[in-house]
């Protein structure tokens, strides 16, 4: 009986060392599978990480670039006139009031002293217009447009703009 023993134990132990070959294989497809998986985890972190930063940098360099330019840099100061009122040429029963500032550097007198001349010129401009010429969206641009270049005549560039606060019509 002994010899019956023996004969069985070694095709026993065939089985195990054929049935732990592929439990090894699938072992290291799993650890080869997890170290593909974190591999692939930190390059697409990397390489998100630097698209954001590369599409930030391209929307901030566009965003500054097609920011508006003021003509406003520097020190300027705004200085309001008295208001204006006057009748038009059409007619004398159409009335307008106008309330206007200047704008010009700190510290330069000569836009100070220009203001009250720059009251008549506007006053003296206004009877001259008629109401169809300052109606509407575009005839205030023309109205804007004209007394900014009276303004730049009579204080040769010393005020930047003339700025209409109020336009009453009445």
């Amino acid at each position: 009986m002994a010899e019956t023993g023996t004969l069985a134990l070694p095709p026993a132990s065939k089985e195990k060392s054929g049935g732990e070959r592929p439990s090894r294989w699938i072992i290291t497809l799993l650890v080869l599978t997890l170290i593909s998986i974190g591999t692939g985890a930190g390059f697409g972190y990397v390489l998100a990480s630097r698209v954001e930063k590369t599409v930030e940098s391209k929307l901030t360099a566009a965003a500054e670039k097609n920011a508006p330019q003021t003509p406003y840099a520097g020190d300027l100061t705004l200085r309001n006139l008295p208001p204006i009122v006057t009748n038009l040429a059409s007619s004398e029963d159409a009335w307008v009031r106008l309330e206007s500032a200047i704008v010009f550097n700190n510290g330069d007198t000569g836009a100070e002293l220009f203001a009250g001349e720059i009251r008549q010129d506007i006053l003296a401009y206004l009877r001259s217009v008629s109401l169809a010429q300052i109606q509407g969206a575009s005839g205030l641009l023309h109205l804007r447009e004209d007394l900014n270049e009276r303004v730049q005549l009579r204080t040769k560039g010393a005020v930047k703009e003339l700025v209409i606060q109020t336009l009453i019509v009445q």
